[in-house]
């Protein structure tokens, strides 16, 4: 089974609902990561909220990184639920 290929998340009823989950979660992680960025942006103009600022850059730069990685994750999963079918095909067979 190829990586990245867009039939892919379609092809069975378990691939579509990993699909489902995996863009729920990427879409939540860099929501959550953008609203980080924006609270930090806002309390960047409080001297007394610098340091809280700061670590809501550093949270939200962490979960920016994480959104993508799940995507790679996800196609990382259909692979191996691709690898298992055809092995249990061949066992069949």
């Amino acid at each position: 089974m190829k990586i990245f290929a867009p039939e892919t998340r379609h092809s069975t009823k378990q691939h579509q609902r990993l699909f489902a989950a995996y863009e729920l979660a990427s879409t939540l992680v860099q929501v959550t990561a953008g609203l980080l960025f924006l609270v930090g942006s806002w309390l960047f103009f409080y001297k007394s909220w610098e340091n809280t600022a700061i670590w809501l850059f550093v949270i939200g730069s962490l979960l920016f990184v994480i959104g993508p990685s799940l995507k790679l994750v996800r196609e990382l999963h259909y692979a191996l639920i691709g690898d298992l079918a055809d092995l249990a095909e061949r066992a069949r067979s």
